[in-house]
């Protein structure tokens, strides 16, 4: 554990999958075709305090949707890159936007189209319920599964990495 901490001590940026990782992975629509999807609510709060932690978040995924567009925007996420067949440019891209080394960037995925940048990552990893070669490249994998909790879990492991996590908790505990 303590070179996941070593790891987790310098990400400036963590890097979300979207269906699988802050959702559990099914897809709802209805007749009309709007599309659904669920995200767990601390999974948001873990998001938010990491941000307040100085860690920022940006979202690859393979798929658009409205959904996660509002739903990112919710969050305060701005960076957004949905229809993402190559995740791998898109992750390229983030880099040079951010001026960021890939070692200080943890990315979190839950099937095969995530491994490409997991392998280019500071810190790979894998939700609970991911396919098992994805948790096999992974430096680490979270307790929760996808939509349930997973994100939260990365977010706790940073801040903590970070020295911030109990300052985030006591915003809670000591209000």
């Amino acid at each position: 554990m303590q070179d996941i901490l070593a790891k987790a001590s310098i990400v400036k940026l963590l890097i979300c999958d979207v269906d699988g990782v802050m959702t559990d992975g099914r897809l709802f629509f209805s007749d009309a075709g709007l599309e659904y999807k669920a995200f767990h609510s601390r999974d948001g709060l873990g998001i938010i305090m990491l941000q307040r932690s100085g860690i920022p978040l940006a979202i690859i995924t393979a798929r658009r949707s409205d959904v996660v567009t509002h739903r990112m925007k919710n969050l305060h996420i701005e960076l957004v890159f949905q229809g993402q067949k190559n995740k791998l440019q898109a992750f390229h891209e983030i880099c040079q936007q951010l001026d960021l080394q890939p070692e200080q960037i943890a990315y979190i995925g839950d099937d095969l189209v995530d491994l490409p940048v997991m392998k280019n990552v500071g810190l790979s990893i894998a939700v609970a319920d991911a396919h098992e070669r994805v948790k096999q490249h992974a430096d680490w994998v979270t307790n929760h599964s996808g939509g349930q909790g997973a994100v939260r879990d990365v977010c706790e492991l940073l801040m903590q990495a970070q020295g911030t996590l109990e300052e985030q908790f006591s915003v809670y505990l000591y209000p």
